[in-house]
């Protein structure tokens, strides 16, 4: 009799101990990225990455000609040459008009252009004093934040024009193993209006969504999945499960002592 009890005790306590380990693993189901890819499938993204300035913005622009002379009162410097060495150029930034101050021609409107149609915008107005300029434009404070269940949860900068989702996720060191990766939610902020929009990366179609590519400030926010919410919690059954052993240890000896 005793035996009998000493054997139920034991796989009752191993049977809690599996059920707490086998609530706190993820599925494969959870954690793998575009499982329905086939092999040598080619899909073609239909979203494009377009930036379009925002209020606030730091915006790197230079006019340059044939005739640098011509162009020069175009670009404004800090401070003045010395030495050979060519000052840095001042950056302008985009006010709460969505406009800039530039020189000669006064306040231009940024906001909500692409920096290709700002370059189409700037070239139609300077086309009265240059011949042919050539205008490079550059978002300097691109920068994108990652937050939730990520390795390295933060603000990263962005040195190219654009981001891919995936990429963004490399630079926080990926989803940690408890992240939910069909329902990423990306955070798009313009002009004071948030759009929130969730992206499945266990699909192929994510390649297609509208947050494929990120624009800057954009807020990416991975939820926990259920095996992170139940390993939270993990240290609390593991003391229940203790508790529940001693109590049988402790019944057993007593058994045992009793006979």
């Amino acid at each position: 009799m005793l035996k009998y009890v000493r054997t139920i005790d034991l796989k009752a306590f191993a049977l809690l101990i599996f059920v707490i380990i086998l609530s706190s693993c993820a599925s494969r189901k959870e954690v793998v990225y575009f499982q329905d890819a086939r092999a040598f499938e080619t899909i073609v993204s239909k979203n494009a990455s377009i930036n379009r300035f925002k209020v606030d913005d730091v915006v790197s622009i230079n006019v340059s000609t044939l005739d640098p002379m011509a162009s020069a009162a175009f670009n404004i410097f800090k401070g003045s040459q010395e030495g050979g060495v060519r000052p840095e150029q001042m950056d302008y930034i985009v006010d709460k008009n969505g406009e800039i101050d530039f020189p000669v021609l006064g306040t231009v409107k940024l906001l909500g252009l692409s920096p290709n149609e700002a370059k189409t915008l700037l070239a139609g107005r300077l086309k009265d004093y240059l011949k042919d300029p050539i205008i490079n434009i550059r978002l300097k404070n691109f920068t994108v934040t990652l937050l939730g269940a990520v390795n390295r949860p933060g603000t990263y900068p962005v040195n190219s024009e654009q981001i891919t989702i995936l990429e963004a996720l490399g630079l926080a060191g990926d989803l940690n193993i408890k992240g939910m990766r069909e329902n990423v939610m990306v955070i798009r902020d313009f002009d004071g209006t948030k759009v929130y929009t969730r992206i499945d990366l266990t699909k192929k179609e994510a390649l297609n969504s509208p947050v494929y590519y990120l624009t800057q400030n954009d807020v990416v926010y991975v939820e926990p999945n259920k095996s992170l919410i139940t390993a939270s919690s993990l240290d609390n059954r593991a003391t229940i499960a203790i508790s529940i052993a001693s109590v049988l240890i402790t019944s057993s000896v007593l058994l045992l002592t009793r006979n």
